[in-house]
C-alpha cells in the first residue's frame, strides 16, 4: 500500500521505520513497501518517497533494517505514475499518449499528460534500473516493479491509453515492450541473489482495456525474464478494482469471492506461469486465505498479499498461527458515489498507517467523512511542501 509518510525531501524517516518494524515483528514472510518513485518529478502523491540517487542512502538503509527485524524479506516497490499525477503538484505528467484520465467529477484534479518521446521512454527504463540498484545497496532484499493499477507501465499495456503507432504501441507485443525492457534492465543491474518481481493487472476492468487474455500472454512472456514472483491485482484510478469497488462475484460463494476478489483471475493466469504467482485483494480471514492457496485442477497460487487487513492488525500472520478464527472486519463505506467511497475507504486505511507510524494501535472506528476531509487537508499541506522542495532542488 502507499503510505504517504515521507519525511521532508521525500525521504523515509522515523514514521516509516516504526510502521515497518511493527509489520516485521508481526510474522509476515515478505513485506512490500508502498510506491517508491523513480523520479522526483513523478509522484503519485506529495507524501511519497523518492529514490533516484545515493545522496541519502543512509536513511534507506535504516528503513531496510527496520523492515527486516524478524528475518523476513523486504522488497521495495518501484514505480512511475505516468498520467496519474495530481495537477496541484505542478509537474508535467507523462504517458504513452496524451489521453487524460476520465473520472467523472474528478478528472480536472489530474494533470494533462504529454505523450512521451523516445528519450523519455529510455530515461524511464534507466531510472527503474537505477532505483533497483540503489535499493539493493540500501539492504532491501528485492524490488517489485509496479506495472498495475493504471500507473505508467500499466498505461503502456492498455489499448485505451496507449495509442502510439511506433514500436511502443499498437499490438500487445509492442505495448508490452516497455514492461519487458524495464524488467531486463533491472535484472541486468542487480545481483543474482537480489529478488526481482513485478505487479501486473489481471485485468483493468474497463471495456476495451487490458484484459485477462492479455495478462495471460504477458505472463507467458515474463516466464523467460528470470523473475522471482509475479503479483496479480487489477484496476486503475478510473476503475478502482484494487479497493474492491469494481469487483463483482461471478459464481460460487459470493462472500469468499468478495474477500479474495482476484483469485479466480489469478488461477486462470497461473495456469500459464512458470514463475510463482501471488494474488492480493481483500483477504481478511484465514479460511479464505487457505482456500485461495488450495490447488485446483493442478493449478496453485503460491503466495497471498494481505494489505488492508495488516493495516488494522499488524500481527495478523502471528495471530493466525494461534487462532484460526481471527477475522479482520474492514470498515465498509457505502456512499452513493463509488469514487468518493473508494477514496474514503483508502483514507480510513491510511489513517491506520499513520497511527501505527506514530506507535499507536489501529482504530477501525474512525469516521469515514472525517478521515476523508482530514486526508484532503493533509494532502494540500504536503503538496505545498513538495512544491517548495522541488523549487529549491532546481
Amino acid at each position: 500500500m502507499e503510505e504517504n509518510l515521507s519525511d521532508q525531501g521525500q525521504l523515509p524517516g522515523k514514521p516509516l521505520f516504526t510502521l515497518y518494524s511493527a509489520w516485521s515483528k508481526g510474522g509476515a514472510g515478505l513485506l512490500l513497501t508502498g510506491n517508491v518513485m523513480i523520479s522526483p518529478d513523478a509522484l503519485t502523491g506529495p507524501g511519497g518517497v523518492v529514490l533516484d540517487n545515493a545522496e541519502h542512502l543512509d536513511v534507506f538503509k535504516q528503513w531496510a533494517a527496520a523492515g527486516t527485524l524478524d528475518g523476513n524479506h523486504l522488497w521495495m516497490q518501484i514505480n512511475h505514475p505516468g498520467r496519474q499525477v495530481y495537477k496541484a503538484m505542478g509537474e508535467q505528467a507523462l504517458s504513452p499518449s496524451d489521453i487524460a484520465l476520465n473520472i467523472p467529477g474528478f478528472s480536472t484534479m489530474f494533470a494533462q499528460p504529454k505523450a512521451m518521446a523516445e528519450t523519455d521512454i529510455l530515461d524511464v527504463i534507466e531510472r527503474f534500473a537505477n532505483t533497483a540498484a540503489l535499493a539493493e545497496q540500501a539492504g532491501f532484499t528485492g524490488v517489485q516493479i509496479h506495472a498495475a493499477h493504471g500507473y505508467l507501465l500499466s498505461q503502456f499495456l492498455s489499448p485505451l491509453v496507449n495509442q502510439r503507432t511506433d514500436q511502443w504501441g499498437g499490438s500487445l507485443e509492442n505495448r508490452a515492450r516497455l514492461v519487458f525492457e524495464v524488467v531486463k534492465a533491472v535484472r541486468a543491474t542487480v545481483s543474482e541473489k537480489f529478488c526481482v518481481s513485478i505487479k501486473i493487472n489481471s485485468a483493468d476492468f474497463q471495456k476495451g482495456g487490458f484484459d485477462a487474455k492479455d495478462a495471460k500472454w504477458v505472463v507467458t512472456q515474463l516466464n523467460h525474464y528470470r523473475l522471482d514472483l509475479i503479483e496479480l491485482s487489477g484496476g486503475s484510478y478510473e476503475s478502482p478494482a484494487m479497493s474492491g469497488s469494481a469487483a463483482e462475484p461471478t459464481s460460487g460463494n459470493s462472500t469468499t469471492q468478495r474477500e479474495a476478489y482476484f483469485v479466480d483471475f489469478a488461477r486462470e493466469i497461473a495456469g500459464v506461469a512458470t514463475v510463482p504467482i501471488m494474488v492480493t485483494g481483500g483477504i481478511t480471514k484465514r479460511s479464505v486465505a487457505e482456500d485461495a492457496l488450495n490447488e485446483r485442477g493442478g493449478i496453485s497460487i503460491e503466495m497471498l498479499g494481505i494489505a488492508r487487513a495488516l493495516a488494522y492488525e499488524p500481527s495478523l500472520p502471528n495471530k493466525w498461527k494461534q487462532d484460526q478464527t481471527l477475522e479482520i472486519a474492514l470498515p465498509i463505506v457505502n456512499w452513493k458515489n463509488k469514487t468518493l467511497g473508494a477514496l474514503a475507504s483508502m483514507a480510513i486505511t491510511k489513517a491506520q498507517l499513520t497511527r501505527m507510524a506514530a506507535g499507536k494501535l489501529p482504530n477501525p472506528n474512525i469516521n469515514p467523512l472525517y478521515s476523508f476531509i482530514k486526508g484532503q487537508i493533509k494532502t494540500k499541506l504536503r503538496t505545498r511542501q513538495y512544491r517548495k522542495w522541488r523549487e529549491n532542488s532546481k
